[in-house]
């Protein structure tokens, strides 16, 4: 009855879904199972469930705490700096103030996505390359990646904003830069920093990866403890991690119930 009561188009989905998912399966290299051992997960399990708290701070600068903020600081200047440089790429990418030359608005949308089509850690990848390993290639990173983010965001804000309010100031005279700076950056402003603080949090999770390849921040002494089998070491990153962003995520999402 139940195959019955379903579409056409459902079934060959489900069927398409069940290839799909069948092909990938047969694809993988499953040769890594027989390293894989019930002690050996128990050594992990044990591990983990020790953290290593002296770890947390003993003053050296290489401690938990002191990378933990070096990560928030990277995330924070990377999102400040995507910020400020998103907000001329979205005047140049939204179709509502190009209306006589919409060829602009294709090169604003292009450089959004040529710059969010590679993730961040490619951009560090890059940028270690260029400036050398340590923070500022983190906050270089995360800020050019999220241009391409946040300029795609506030592109599509600007142009779903209500033009009646464009229209009233155009008939009392207005020009076009006393409407950007009288309207639409006062209506926009508390949406595009509720947008900001959204990709801060994010970007405190990907800053925590980016020390991986040499960028800075928690990534780096995870790495090497997880190749080390450093677990309870692993165990206390962790911990700081999920606390860390679960208070970021509490505090930003106060400010941005605020800004509403």
């Amino acid at each position: 009855m139940m195959i019955r009561a379903m579409s056409k188009k459902t079934i060959i989905s489900l069927v398409l879904l069940i290839i799909l998912v069948f092909l990938s399966a047969i694809n993988l290299d499953y040769s890594g199972l027989k390293t894989l051992s019930p002690s050996m997960g128990m050594d992990v399990l044990r591990g983990l469930a020790k953290p290593k708290w002296d770890f947390f701070y003993d003053g050296s600068g290489e401690d938990l705490l002191s990378l933990l903020l070096l990560t928030i600081g990277i995330a924070c200047l990377g999102t400040m700096l995507a910020t400020i440089l998103a907000i001329p790429i979205t005047l140049i990418s939204s179709t509502n103030l190009w209306q006589s030359y919409p060829w602009v608005t294709k090169v604003g949308k292009f450089i959004c996505n040529v710059l969010r089509a590679f993730p961040e850690l490619i951009f560090a990848l890059i940028f270690v390359k260029l400036v050398g390993p340590g923070p500022f290639a983190g906050v270089m990173a995360i800020g050019v990646h999220q241009i391409g983010m946040l300029g795609k965001l506030f592109t599509e804000e600007m142009e779903s904003m209500d033009e009646k309010l464009i229209e009233e100031m155009q008939a009392v005279g207005a020009n076009f830069w006393q409407i950007i700076f009288y309207v639409r950056i006062p209506y926009l402003m508390p949406i595009y920093s509720s947008l900001a603080l959204n990709h801060f949090e994010i970007a405190v999770r990907s800053a925590a990866t980016l020390g991986l390849v040499g960028a800075g921040g928690i990534g780096a002494p995870l790495i090497f403890a997880i190749q080390t089998r450093s677990w309870d070491k692993v165990s206390i990153i962790l911990i700081g991690v999920v606390i860390t962003v679960f208070i970021l995520d509490q505090i930003t999402g106060i400010i941005r119930k605020k800004l509403r």
